[in-house]
């Protein structure tokens, strides 16, 4: 009987990866997604390495529960830690039958799973135009727009909102109807205000409205989405089956976002996804800006699960993202192709992951062009909602 016989936790960046070893020399690998604080996780993982240790590694149900139920402490870092293993798990397993993830979940319900390019904050010009990019150049059918930005947080309520219904107009001319377009709002407006830009947005024909007010209620969420009628995606900062399920369970969610690296890996995220399934909402899974490991496992689950819409993306650019793998996923004609390589079709450069420190647990930096060292704030100095 293959047994584990060492666990790895090797922060990098603004990820936190997993690479777990069995006795007989099979590896499998697994990223965190929780970015803020990848440290954080490794420090997880190494608690629980002392429970893994001289498991059988094809367990992978049993061990999920065993870790999650022990002592009963939940929060993205647990869950992130939690993420990785069950991902590299999973690794082992295919590995182990000689197989892709994909087929061992219940086998392919698509031949590829299609990409939504998130489409990069900037000006009104240089969004438009990295939107036709997208669509004339580079065959993408699916973007999903950073609707809401800094800028717009000292701004008074009737000029922000004409602000972003005309940046979403200009937008929408561009690329045309035939190409879906998702908006996202990123956690920074009130309910009220974003009930009226939703409004305005309704003849445009948005995919989904992302996130319109902090999620730091579910209760509120599904209070917005009962007064609009546009779609409305959420839940890229919730981990559990049992968050989703209060998400799904009155009527008005019509995307939910789970996250492969923070929401449980595989085994967690399936379920997930069968739950969405019951209420016939759709999966558009958080994966920006997850790293190389975690996109090839969203492909994975997005080749078996027949709810899954599109997958956020954004191409490697030859940074982090790229350096720390042997190869990412293959990108054709807006469409990502799952490896047929045995297990995620993926594994850890060393190399590459040693160019990356091990991050400090602050807030510098910047992702998807947002500064973390500075929070908005509004006109009188006071931090904006987001």
């Amino acid at each position: 009987m293959m047994r584990i016989e060492k666990i790895e936790a090797i922060p990098a960046g603004n990820a936190c990866y997993v690479r777990l070893t069995t006795d007989d020399g099979t590896t499998g690998v697994g990223e965190s997604t929780f970015f803020a604080w990848p440290s954080a996780v490794a420090e997880l993982v190494k608690g629980f390495a002392s429970y893994l240790v001289g498991k059988d590694p094809l367990d992978v149900e049993h061990h999920w529960l065993a870790i999650y139920r022990n002592l009963s402490f939940r929060g993205m870092a647990v869950s992130g830690a939690l993420s990785a293993i069950d991902q590299a798990l999973w690794d082992i397993k295919g590995k182990h039958y000689e197989t892709p993830v994909w087929q061992l979940l219940g086998g392919r319900v698509r031949q590829a799973v299609r990409a939504m390019r998130v489409i990069e904050p900037g000006s009104l010009d240089e969004v438009v135009e990295r939107s036709r990019v997208a669509v004339q150049d580079d065959h993408y059918t699916a973007l999903k727009i950073i609707l809401f930005q800094h800028d717009h947080h000292p701004m008074r309520q009737a000029s922000r909102i004409e602000e972003l219904a005309a940046r979403f107009a200009a937008i929408r001319e561009t690329v045309g109807w035939e190409i879906d377009l998702g908006v996202e709002l990123h956690r920074n407006m009130q309910a009220g205000d974003a009930v009226m830009l939703a409004d305005e947005l309704q003849r445009l024909r948005p995919l989904f409205v992302e996130d319109p007010i902090p999620p730091d209620s579910v209760m509120a969420m599904r209070a917005f989405a009962a007064k609009v009628n546009v779609p409305v995606a959420a839940g890229e900062r919730n981990t559990t089956i049992w968050e989703f399920a209060e998400y799904l369970e009155r009527p008005g969610m019509n995307y939910i976002r789970p996250d492969v690296g923070i929401a449980g890996g595989f085994t967690h995220v399936k379920k997930i996804c069968a739950l969405a399934e019951a209420f016939h909402a759709g999966i558009l899974p958080h994966a920006v800006p997850s790293g190389a490991v975690a996109v090839a496992a969203h492909v994975q689950l997005g080749m078996c699960v027949p709810n899954w819409e599109a997958q956020e993306y954004m191409p490697p650019d030859g940074n982090q993202w790229t350096d720390v793998v042997d190869r990412v996923v293959e990108l054709r004609d807006g469409y990502l192709i799952a490896p047929d390589r045995p297990g995620i079709g993926i594994e850890l450069d060393d190399v590459g992951l040693a160019k990356y420190p091990v991050p400090t647990a602050d807030l510098t930096g910047a992702v998807l062009g947002f500064d973390l060292s500075h929070p908005p704030l509004r006109e009188d100095g006071s931090v904006a909602i987001r």
